[in-house]
């Protein structure tokens, strides 16, 4: 089913899909969309290379309205023979939270409201039940005894429920890993957010906003290019930088070298060695995800 005759049915598809949405969002409007070309705009994997030029520069001239500057914005694709993998080591977290701040720089997601991609959950000693995590606690008093902190985002799972509950298919897994989303395509319908056993994606109910002065002009189409209001978005393991050599925002800020990521197909790579001579694990083993993303300690 395509977004236009998913947002265009009739009345009684519409009455359907209103009483599907209760308790979740609206779908999005037209108005939404900024424009009429985006709104019309096909899905990404059908975008030939010449309407994905015109697509990015109808984006880079909204933006440079938007923000004054024009950005460089490139449409990245997955690597042939790499999978990406993330690998924290809980031993050396200290929930400094300057992971946190990092990607929101890295990827433009809204100040106000605030959208973070990751969380920090202060643990107590002996479990890993997200349900007893503190997400708010303050980071100046960090580390306390008696605490371990756990970062939680996207674990770009294997087995995505996100993916099979999107009644548009705005997003998919790529071969490298990494699930990525159509934000031009996305209804807003907010399945996959509720699909989510990790409480990974987050939904703009507003229009975000991001500082001029603070706008990362380094754009990909999948990863951080701004989003609009009725959206979903979450963590692309940074795929404008990733997929382009370098490391993700949040890792190359962490002070204790706790996060480390890499390609898993690679036998000698870093994370190859952490998931082959370290104790690793990965959250909600039982619900069948098979993330991408594992935790460990030094001993």
């Amino acid at each position: 089913m395509s977004r236009r005759s998913f947002l265009r049915g009739s009345t009684a598809m519409a009455a359907g899909v209103a009483a599907m949405a209760a308790g979740l969002a609206p779908l999005r409007k037209l108005g939404d969309f900024g424009s009429v070309d985006a709104f019309l705009q096909a899905h990404y994997k059908e975008l030939s290379p010449e309407a994905m030029t015109t697509v990015m520069t109808r984006i880079e001239g909204e933006v440079q309205r938007q923000y004054g500057d024009r950005p460089h914005l490139r449409d990245l694709k997955a690597m042939n023979g790499v999978e990406f993998v993330y690998a924290l080591n809980l031993t050396r977290c200290t929930g400094c939270r300057k992971c946190v701040h990092a990607c929101v720089a890295e990827n433009n997601q809204s100040r106000d409201p605030a959208i973070e991609y990751i969380r920090v959950l202060k643990m107590p000693n002996g479990t890993f039940d997200m349900e007893k995590g503190d997400h708010n606690y303050a980071p100046e008093s960090v580390p306390e005894p008696g605490f371990f902190y756990m970062p939680v985002q996207c674990h770009q799972c294997k087995n995505p429920p996100c993916v099979k509950v999107c009644p548009v298919k705005a997003t998919w897994q790529e071969p490298d890993g990494i699930t990525v989303i159509d934000y031009n395509w996305c209804i807003g319908c907010r399945y996959c957010e509720a699909a989510c056993p990790y409480f990974a994606r987050r939904f703009n109910f507003t229009e975000p906003t991001v500082p001029q002065e603070q706008l990362n002009t380094n754009m990909s189409y999948l990863g951080n290019q701004p989003r609009h209001k009725g959206v979903m978005e979450k963590c692309h393991f940074c795929l404008q930088r990733t997929r382009a050599g370098l490391y993700p925002a949040c890792l190359e800020v962490c002070p204790t070298g706790a996060r480390k990521f890499g390609n898993i197909l690679d036998p000698n790579s870093e994370v190859s060695q952490i998931l082959k001579h370290k104790r690793v694990f990965v959250l909600k083993e039982e619900v069948g995800t098979l993330p991408r993303f594992f935790y460990y300690f030094d001993v």
